[in-house]
């Protein structure tokens, strides 16, 4: 599964293999500046919006990859419906990234404290 972690000044988001393929995507980082918002999503396929391209779906099962909307493209990682962390990005090339993780809430707050108070 998808990790998301700050490391340094950066938000890392690693793919495992399979998710790199069926993403067609590698892993994704962004500055911790450029974190607009961080949210927790407890039903994750709410929060996704647009068509997928390109990428992976399975209805209820996982959704990777790509979702284009007219608001800018996300970069989603999600599984069964499984919570969530979005985080909205400002200046880079995804407006959001939508990723399922083991423990949702504890994720959201590392990113917070990593992005200027303001921003959070």
């Amino acid at each position: 599964m998808a990790t998301l972690a700050v490391e340094g000044d950066e938000l890392h988001l690693q793919l495992s293999t399979w998710e790199k393929i069926g993403a067609f995507h590698s892993d994704i980082r962004v500055p911790t500046d450029s974190v607009a918002a961080v949210d927790v999503a407890t039903v994750p396929r709410s929060t996704v919006r647009g068509m997928r391209s390109p990428g992976t779906g399975l209805p209820g099962v996982v959704a990777l990859g790509t979702w284009r909307y007219r608001g800018g493209p996300d970069f989603i990682a999600v599984y069964r419906n499984r919570p969530s962390v979005v985080v909205t990005l400002r200046n880079q090339p995804f407006t959001r990234l939508i990723v399922s993780v083991d423990d949702p809430d504890a994720v959201a707050a590392e990113i917070r404290r990593a992005i200027p108070s303001a921003a959070a």
